[in-house]
């Protein structure tokens, strides 16, 4: 098994050193203790994000560099932040918007969303963010779901988006946009957010929000039914911290990059929440993703920290290292990722082209934060999703036959991941859908409906969604194995893998895959293929078939459709894709 020997960078001792000696002092009391907290015990995001450190005297630090498709660049203060988003506090409550109302936002990275979010917050409103990438359909399902009252976006999106849904959205009473530089009338039935801003009071009071009072509402993916709304509460700002520290390694001297979109949970936890609670500085890049200009970000804004995605790390894999090699990345300490298990080759990936591997972590929706990962100065066995944070009981567990589940204390045996409940950041409900809610639970575990193994030296590996593994003549075979076996094979850029019912020994494992710029799909490739993969992981686990594909169907966040995949090769009908997301 390839080790990667990791410590911190000689400049700063790793937040998290001494891992076994921290988890077995640390209290989640210690890190609210930290914060300020609200008169009576209250708790408020936005406060400990913005207001804490303008009181402390930081507000001249920059919260966020701003970087604008078109090469403008603006600097905001955590005082300027605040202020804005004290402006949209009280916008809210000239508008009669109440606390616990719902405010969704709709919008690509421009500063406008975050004033919004955290301007929501401090009006005591639950938040939910809305993926811009989203179809009319979608958009309205969630925002019913939600029963938003506000929704934040800008004109184009409006027009090509929430208006041909509007007329079904009787609980939406106020729709606020950003005007867009080619739009010269508003569109009907909005208000232009610029001037309500301008109006209102840069002073607010923030509202005296308990910890236990909504605060955030992310929807899970909708590929088996309608998305499930997991809802958090303000004392998750606890966890938000403890994680950015530990399994990013932030402090405040930090420059972070978090290229997640703001739509997604990872976007709002890591791409705001998190790095502003520590007092980091903020990266935000309002284009898409190119990999020349994320070289350029990286090297001329000087990041530090850097969070991202498989999804990305695998496009830029595509041209080797020479296009990171052109850059310097003098800054640069840490590279983490999230969304999707990360290939063995990624993590190596990294030491090639920027010197530093690239450390998995794993989450969901449901968590809200990190939960496990491959911290700054732990040993990294690429393929790993790491070792529980402090703070965090994680176990495989088996089912009994009574109903009950038992942690399985033997290493390397295949079973449900599963949390010990109560960290501060844990969702308190699924809206609207208590019994599905109560059903994620048994006992004190959080059955997350991942497969995973724990091995002898405490490591956790992903074997794959409960519904996604592979019956094969009595053997379990995770998809993520067999892919990152055959993504080791110098012609293949992506891999997604199923099961292909067999009347015989039940399934048989069917690749799919898609190959790198300079190779051709041929028999002879595809042959190639099938023994690389037999050698690697034996004839029990290797795929039988493998189909060479142009490309791989993904979702809007990159993650490859395996679903969309066995549906194709077993003829049924592919649904309506559009509300296929990624869940963390």
């Amino acid at each position: 098994m390839e080790i990667i020997r990791k410590s911190a960078p000689a400049s700063r001792a790793a937040v998290l050193g001494d891992y076994d000696a921290i988890r077995v002092s640390f209290d989640w009391r210690g890190v609210r203790s930290s914060l300020d907290g609200l008169p009576g015990d209250g708790l408020n995001i936005a406060h400990e994000a913005l207001d804490r450190h303008v009181a402390a005297g930081h507000g001249d630090r920059v919260a966020m560099r701003w970087l604008g498709r078109s090469g403008e660049r603006r600097l905001i203060s955590y005082a300027a932040l605040s202020a804005a988003s004290a402006r949209f506090a009280n916008t809210l409550s000239a508008l009669g918007v109440a606390r616990g109302d719902t405010v969704f936002v709709l919008a690509g990275r421009i500063p406008e969303l975050y004033v919004a979010i955290l301007g929501a917050l401090k009006h005591g409103c639950v938040v939910s963010p809305l993926f811009s990438a989203f179809g009319p359909e979608p958009i309205a399902t969630r925002i019913g779901i939600g029963q938003g009252r506000v929704l934040v976006t800008t004109t184009s999106l409006y027009r090509r988006k929430v208006a041909p849904v509007r007329d079904g959205l009787d609980c939406l009473s106020h729709v606020l946009v950003v005007r867009d530089d080619d739009e010269p009338e508003l569109p009907a039935g909005t208000l232009e957010l610029g001037p309500l801003l301008d109006a209102a009071s840069p002073e607010y009071a923030i509202a005296a929000t308990a910890p236990e009072d909504p605060a955030l509402l992310h929807f899970t993916s909708g590929t088996t039914g309608k998305p499930k709304g997991a809802l958090h509460v303000h004392e998750a700002v606890v966890a938000h911290l403890a994680t950015g520290r530990f399994a990013l390694d932030l402090d405040a001297a930090d420059v972070f990059w978090c290229t997640a979109d703001p739509g997604w949970v990872t976007g709002m936890s890591y791409g705001i929440i998190a790095p502003l609670v520590i007092g980091a500085t903020l990266v935000v890049d309002e284009a898409e993703f190119d990999a020349e200009r994320w070289y350029r970000i990286l090297e001329d804004e000087g990041v530090s920290v850097w969070y991202t995605a498989p999804t990305a790390i695998r496009m830029m894999m595509r041209g080797g290292t020479t296009g990171a090699r052109a850059h310097r990345f003098d800054n640069l300490r840490f590279i983490a990722s999230v969304g999707e298990p990360l290939n063995p080759q990624a993590v190596t990936w990294g030491v090639e082209a920027f010197g530093l591997p690239i450390h998995d972590n794993w989450w969901q929706s449901e968590t809200g934060g990190i939960m496990i990962a491959n911290y700054a100065a732990m040993d990294i066995r690429p393929g790993s999703m790491g070792k529980p944070l402090p703070g965090i009981d994680a176990a495989i567990v088996r089912h009994l036959p009574g109903g009950g589940v038992e942690p399985v204390t033997e290493p390397d045996v295949e079973g449900e991941l599963a949390l010990r409940k109560g960290w501060p950041s844990m969702f308190r409900a699924y809206l609207h859908e208590d019994e599905r809610y109560a059903k994620c639970f048994v006992g004190d575990w959080y059955l997350t409906g991942d497969l995973a193994r724990r091995d002898a030296d405490g490591y956790f590996w992903f074997v794959g969604r409960a519904d996604d593994v592979i019956k094969s003549a009595g053997h379990l075979i995770g998809p993520f194995e067999v892919e990152s076996a055959l993504m080791e094979h110098p012609a293949v850029a992506e891999a997604g893998v199923i099961g292909k019912p067999d009347p015989t020994v039940g399934e048989v494992v069917k690749a799919f895959v898609a190959l790198k710029p300079g190779f051709e799909a041929s028999e002879a490739l595809r042959r190639e293929l099938l023994g690389f993969a037999r050698k690697r992981l034996g004839p029990a686990v290797a795929p039988k078939e493998i189909d060479i594909q142009a490309s791989l169907p993904k979702t809007r966040s990159g993650k490859i459709m395996r679903r969309l995949l066995k549906a194709r090769e077993l003829g049924l009908p592919e649904g309506d894709t559009s509300t296929l997301e990624q869940s963390s």
